[in-house]
C-alpha cells in the first residue's frame, strides 16, 4: 500500500504591541516593567461608568504597517467588543475589530531557497492587550497584573499560504524587520511585544480542500514557533494514519517539554458575540491622511536588500540577513559611508560579531563598536598592520570593551611583522624542524606549503605577515 504524503498548511496570527507612549484608550503609560498594577486606571481596568477615548497614534501606526505590507486601508470603520470571560480581562470583553478591520488584502514577499514567495495578509486590525496572570507569587494561587491591559496591539493575520516551519520563520522575520524599520513596535519578544498564534493543518499532497486545523497560542520566539509547527504537523499526521480524527481545538505550546497541551475547544466568531463598541465613534480615514502617513514610510527592508546587492555587491543571502535588523543595517551603512569595504564589513558582521552576539544572547542594537572604529579596524588589516588572525583578537576586545582598534593593537603588541630580517630566521627554523613536509613539497604535495606557513605563523605568535612567509618559504624550497 502506498504511503500517503502530507503537506502542512500554516497560517499565522501575529500580535505586535505598538510603541505608543500611552495606552489605546486612556493616558496610562505603556512602559514595560513597572511594579504590579501601577500602570493602570479606572478606564483600562474596566471600572463602571468609565469611557474609552481612542489614541490617534494607534490608528496611524496600524495604517503605516498596512501600507508597508501592501494592504488596502478601510476608510470608514469601527471597533467591536469581543466578549469572553478570563481573569486577565477585567471588562469581560476586549475592544477589537471584527468585520471592518483597518487594513485588508495585503502581502509580503519572503525569500526561500526555491525563490521568492508571496504570502497573503488577510487583515491587520487594532485591539487592546489583556493583563497577565502571575502563577509563581503564591503557592497554588494565581494573581493578576493589569499593567498590560489596554496596551495597543495590531494583529496581523496571514493567509494559509505557508507550507513549512522554515517558511513561517522567514515570514515572521520579514514582519519583524518591517515593524522595526517603521518604528511602530520595538519587537522585544522577551517582553511580549511580539508574539504569535499558529494555525496548523495537514492534507494529502495534491488535495485542494483544507482539513481541520488547530491553533497554538502566544508563542513568543521564532524558534519555538518552528518547533511547535513541526510537532503539531507530525501529531496530526499520526492521528490520521492511525484512523483517528483531528479535532479543532486551541492548544498551548510547552517549549520546555516540546509538546502541546489542550486548552479548550476552538472558538468560532459567533462564540465571541461580537457587536459594535457603543462607547467609541467610528474610525474615518481620509485620502489626505493616508497620503501623509505613506510619506513617512522609510526605505523598507525589501528595497534595502535590493540596494545592498546592486550598490554594495552583496549576495542575496548576506543582504537579506543584514536587512532583517534595523540596527545591523544602520551599523553596516555607517561603516560603508566611511569608505569601509562593504563585503569586509558584511563578513565580520555576519561572522565574528554575530557569533559573539549569539553567545551572549544579545541583539544587534547591543553592538557598541562605533562605525568609525570598524572602518579603522579594516584599514589595519588591509594595510598589513595586523593579520587576520590578530584581527580576531582585536575584534573580540573591541566588542567587549569598546576600545579603539589602534589602542588594542598597541596594548597587546599585535602589529604584524613584515621585517624580512626577522621573518628569515623564523622561516629557516621551521624548514629545518619539518623535513618531512619539505620532502612532501618536493614530491609535488603543494598543501605542505600551507602547513609550513601555519607553523611559521605559530612560531611568530600570529604576528608575521602570512603572504610574506609563504613567498619566502616557497623561494627557499624552490632552491633546495
Amino acid at each position: 500500500m502506498n504511503q500517503i504524503k502530507y503537506e502542512t498548511v500554516i497560517g499565522l496570527e501575529v500580535h505586535s504591541e505598538l510603541s505608543t507612549k500611552t495606552k489605546a484608550f486612556c493616558s496610562c503609560t505603556t512602559e514595560f516593567g513597572g511594579e504590579v498594577n501601577t500602570h493602570c486606571c479606572p478606564v483600562c481596568t474596566g471600572m463602571p461608568g468609565t469611557l474609552p477615548v481612542l489614541n490617534k497614534k494607534v490608528v496611524e501606526y496600524a495604517i503605516k504597517m498596512g501600507l508597508a505590507t501592501n494592504c488596502a486601508i478601510t476608510k470608514s470603520g469601527k471597533q467591536d467588543r469581543k466578549n469572553y470571560f478570563y481573569p486577565d480581562l477585567p471588562k469581560a470583553y476586549q475592544i477589537s475589530q471584527f468585520d471592518l478591520p483597518l487594513c485588508t488584502q495585503g502581502h509580503v514577499i519572503i525569500h526561500t531557497p526555491e525563490g521568492k514567495k508571496r504570502i497573503g495578509i488577510t487583515r491587520i486590525h487594532i485591539e487592546e492587550d489583556a493583563g497577565k496572570l502571575l502563577h509563581d507569587v503564591l503557592p497554588e494561587k494565581s494573581l493578576v497584573d493589569y499593567n498590560r491591559c489596554g496596551v495597543p496591539l495590531i494583529e496581523i493575520v496571514s493567509e494559509p499560504d505557508l507550507r513549512s516551519a522554515d517558511e513561517a520563520k522567514l515570514f515572521l522575520e520579514e514582519l519583524k524587520s518591517i515593524l522595526e524599520c517603521l518604528e511602530v513596535s520595538d519587537c522585544k519578544m522577551q517582553e511580549g511585544s511580539l508574539r504569535c498564534d499558529v494555525n496548523v493543518s495537514v492534507r494529502p499532497v495534491g488535495q485542494v480542500e483544507f482539513n481541520t486545523r488547530t491553533e497554538m497560542k502566544n508563542i513568543n520566539s521564532f524558534s519555538a514557533a518552528c518547533r511547535a509547527i513541526e510537532y503539531e504537523a507530525q501529531r496530526q499526521i499520526r492521528i490520521r494514519e492511525e484512523g483517528g480524527t483531528v479535532v479543532q481545538q486551541t492548544l498551548r505550546w510547552n517549549d520546555e517539554k516540546g509538546e502541546s497541551v489542550t486548552m479548550r475547544s476552538k472558538e468560532e466568531a459567533h462564540d465571541y458575540r461580537y457587536f459594535p463598541e457603543p462607547d467609541l465613534v467610528p474610525i474615518v480615514v481620509s485620502d489626505e491622511q493616508i497620503k501623509a502617513i505613506r510619506n513617512t514610510i522609510p526605505e523598507l527592508p525589501s528595497a534595502k536588500r535590493e540596494r545592498y546587492m546592486s550598490d554594495y555587491g552583496l549576495g542575496e543571502y548576506e543582504a537579506g540577513l543584514i536587512c532583517l535588523s534595523k540596527d545591523m543595517s544602520r551599523f553596516f551603512e555607517g561603516c560603508a559611508a566611511l569608505g569601509a569595504n562593504p563585503k569586509s564589513v558584511s563578513n565580520w558582521l555576519l561572522g565574528d560579531i554575530s557569533r559573539m552576539l549569539n553567545e551572549k544572547n544579545l541583539q544587534a542594537g547591543d553592538i557598541h563598536i562605533k562605525p568609525e572604529d570598524m572602518a579603522a579596524f579594516l584599514k589595519l588589516i588591509e594595510s598589513g598592520v595586523i593579520s587576520n588572525t590578530a584581527g580576531k583578537k582585536v575584534m573580540e576586545e573591541m566588542f567587549e570593551t569598546g576600545k579603539t582598534p589602534q589602542v588594542i593593537v598597541k596594548e597587546q603588541g599585535l602589529e604584524q611583522v613584515s621585517d624580512t630580517s626577522v621573518l628569515d630566521g623564523i622561516v629557516k627554523e621551521v624548514i629545518a624542524a619539518n623535513p618531512k613536509s619539505v620532502e612532501d613539497y618536493k614530491r609535488g604535495k603543494t598543501n605542505a606549503l600551507g602547513y609550513l606557513v601555519g607553523q611559521a605563523m605559530r612560531a611568530s605568535k600570529g604576528k608575521a605577515n602570512p603572504q610574506m612567509l609563504g613567498g619566502m618559504i616557497q623561494e627557499i624550497l624552490s632552491g633546495m
